[in-house]
């Protein structure tokens, strides 16, 4: 369908999505107009989306995967009304009802065993060390931490810009420990790749100078570290940016500085943090509230 080419042409050249995302829109969108048969916008109907519904539901999967059908759906939708061609309305399609996410995190002794796992001086080590800290320092996507060049780090600075979702630019912040780690490691690099973070030889010290680490890399490296400091729960890069954020708002962070240190584009995708700090409230609530009546 020329139209669905068209959609795709928009997404890259005016919305600017990554090649990931539009590879995963043309994906959604063919399962649909495979599904479906037609040969126009036009011949989308509601019936038809509800009997699309249907059949991804029999494909066993998961509500939050059929939810990205639809919103690819719904994009597609909006697009053609944008360029005044027929077609059902955007506004048609609702999302399945999920449950509340739930965030993965592990207890800061975990964590602290996690973060000085990687032991000795190696080219490997070192790597492995300054990956988990600057993971926690700045919250950073496993995607965003594999696409940073070494010019792209400042070490003499604090902060540095990254490009996240939507190629927004934000800027995220180095702790001490992080600098330390990552100048350890750049120190002992013996290349000239520009890649922030490359594959290490089987000796742990040579560096495979062609070689960027892959997210998938990056996830085996700290599953590793997970078992190897003793966590019995999964721990994923993931984990490492949960832990970023709700440590920022468990010591008094408001949660709009947090949506911007993450690069979350809605404040409601922060807000699924906010129960973590129950707790915290709780005990503000018990210290504080109607004193003066217990006195």
């Amino acid at each position: 369908m020329k139209a669905l080419e068209e959609f795709l042409e928009y997404l890259d050249i005016e919305k600017g999505r990554s090649r990931k995302t539009i590879d995963n829109y043309e994906r959604y969108l063919r399962r649909f107009l495979s599904f479906a048969d037609i040969k126009r916008p036009a011949d989308i109907t509601d019936d038809l989306v509800r009997k699309y519904r249907i059949w991804l539901n029999r494909q066993n999967l998961g509500r939050i995967t059929q939810n990205y059908h639809l919103i690819a759906l719904r994009m597609f939708l909006k697009y053609l009304v944008r360029r005044d061609i027929p077609s059902l309305t955007a506004d048609k399609i609702e999302l399945a009802k999920i449950g509340e996410r739930q965030i993965d995190l592990i207890e800061e002794d975990d964590l602290d065993r996690l973060l000085k796992s990687p032991e000795g001086e190696s080219l490997k080590s070192l790597r492995d060390k300054a990956i988990l800290e600057l993971l926690f320092s700045t919250g950073l996507r496993v995607s965003e931490l594999c696409a940073l060049d070494r010019e792209s780090v400042n070490l003499k600075k604090d902060e540095f810009s990254v490009r996240g979702k939507g190629s927004k630019i934000r800027v995220v912040f180095l702790s001490e420990s992080a600098k330390k780690a990552i100048q350890l490691y750049l120190d002992r690099r013996g290349d000239v790749h520009p890649a922030l973070f490359v594959r290490s030889g089987k000796d742990g010290s040579t560096v495979k100078a062609s070689t960027r680490l892959t997210s998938r890399s990056i996830q085996r490296i700290i599953h590793h570290y997970a078992i190897k400091s003793g966590i019995s729960k999964k721990v994923t890069p993931h984990t490492l940016r949960h832990l970023f954020a709700t440590d920022l708002l468990m010591n008094g962070a408001d949660i709009r500085s947090v949506q911007a240190m993450l690069g979350h584009a809605n404040i409601t995708t922060t807000q699924i943090y906010t129960h973590i700090t129950d707790k915290q409230l709780k005990e503000v609530h018990q210290a504080f509230h109607a004193r003066r009546r217990k006195e």
